[in-house]
């Protein structure tokens, strides 16, 4: 009865340590070396060699296509052909954002899935844009937003509450996240609030910031 135990803590071990799942995987473009792949709807641009932050690595490209590792397996991707891959999808998902020369926290992202530069900002109470960037991100805030007012360094600001569907940073994806989108021309980066980081840890060790979230 003992082994049987043993046997099941086992197995349920493996499953919570070992998650796979399927994702699609498409050749977009060619460049040389380069090649520009979409990952569950996320493009990334490689290099031969370079790995996304889910570790799908390219290995070579053709005229014709890229060979691409998942998980150990190298298999060949042709040109605009979408394929659905298993991927083991690791158990802790970490991303590390180094002070630059300012003295900011600077990291690149995604919202909605649209490429995003952002200011980390732990004294911002969530995401937080201004009208222009949310324009660009697609955000029809003065449709979906909810009106409201806060106060910034200066003044009171007026800014419209919105939900994003995704908000990506490295292996980070969350849904669902609450942000601001304020009616001018500040802040003049997104900034990356605890909307987003309040639900993952955190550790400073001064120069270098590290965001963890266990699945």
């Amino acid at each position: 009865m003992a082994v049987r135990r043993g046997i099941l803590a086992l197995a349920l071990l493996h499953s919570l340590t070992c998650r796979v799942y399927a994702a699609d995987v498409e050749v977009l473009a060619l460049f040389g070396e380069r090649a520009m792949l979409r990952i569950d709807g996320e493009k990334h641009l490689l290099r031969k060699g370079q790995s996304t932050p889910g570790g799908i690595r390219l290995l070579d490209v053709s005229t014709e296509g890229a060979s691409i590792e998942i998980d150990g397996d190298d298999r060949y991707y042709p040109l605009g052909v979408r394929v659905r891959a298993h991927h083991r999808a690791p158990d802790t998902e970490e991303v590390q954002i180094w002070r630059d020369p300012s003295g900011m926290f600077r990291t690149v992202g995604s919202i909605n899935g649209l490429p995003v530069k952002f200011l980390v900002d732990t004294g911002a109470s969530s995401v937080a844009m201004n009208s222009a960037q949310a324009r660009r991100l697609g955000i029809d805030f003065r449709v979906i937003g909810e009106p409201a007012a806060v106060m910034t360094a200066s003044r009171l600001e007026r800014v419209y509450r919105v939900r994003l569907d995704t908000v990506k940073v490295g292996a980070i994806t969350l849904r669902n996240v609450e942000a601001v989108v304020l009616d001018g021309a500040q802040p003049d980066s997104p900034l990356l609030g605890m909307s987003f980081l309040g639900r993952l840890q955190m550790a400073n060790d001064g120069r270098r910031l590290t965001l963890s979230r266990i699945r």
